[in-house]
């Protein structure tokens, strides 16, 4: 890939991050009762806002997806653009749930390298796309450990975040990671790469 091309997608990875951070991932299941509604949404309890980055790992590469999260983390942190979820600024460092962010970095890379390495087959962008989730908890959970040591967040508190951010919202991100291997794999696909 060009320069141009990386830069292009870095963007895009950037604004589906920052839109992502804002939709609440869903899914469509069929009713029992055929009535007057024949389809109910029911909510995963996630946004879509870690899915840009692995979809873009999958499909701009590594360097693209890597300059994505970089972008979307140091706007975050800003006191211009509240981007995170409870808002940004330097003070979100003191947040349980910063850990997870930050590990949209690494997820990013890992992703976009994974999925480059591999033939572009839904069996290889799904373990591409599982490896950057395990890092994004992996991530979180060393900053959980961080907060901890420098006595910014007491223990019962950790084990609380510890349940709120990997162990509550993992069925969910195991949904999206699955929406996000098809949808990478067709524009894999129609993008001939």
């Amino acid at each position: 890939m060009t320069i141009w091309t990386e830069l292009l997608w870095a963007l895009i990875g950037l604004l589906l991050t920052i839109g992502g951070t804002f939709l609440e991932a869903s899914i469509a299941v069929p009713s029992r009762d055929w009535g007057h509604q024949a389809i109910q949404t029911h909510s995963l309890g996630i946004t879509y806002q870690f899915g840009a980055g692995l979809l873009v790992g999958c499909v701009g590469g590594k360097n693209a997806a890597l300059l994505s999260q970089v972008a979307y983390i140091m706007l975050g942190l800003t006191p211009w653009f509240p981007i995170f979820s409870k808002g940004g600024g330097l003070s979100y460092l003191r947040e349980p749930s910063f850990g997870y962010l930050l590990g949209f970095i690494p997820a990013a890379f890992v992703c976009g390298y994974l999925a480059f390495k591999l033939l572009p087959r839904l069996e290889s962008l799904a373990i591409s796309c599982a490896s950057g989730l395990a890092s994004i908890h992996i991530t979180g959970i060393l900053y959980l450990g961080v907060l901890w040591l420098l006595r910014i967040l007491p223990q019962a508190e950790v084990f609380k975040a510890l349940l709120k951010f990997s162990v509550e919202p993992l069925p969910g991100q195991l949904a999206v990671v699955c929406a996000v291997t098809l949808l990478a794999y067709a524009l894999r696909q129609m993008l001939f790469y």
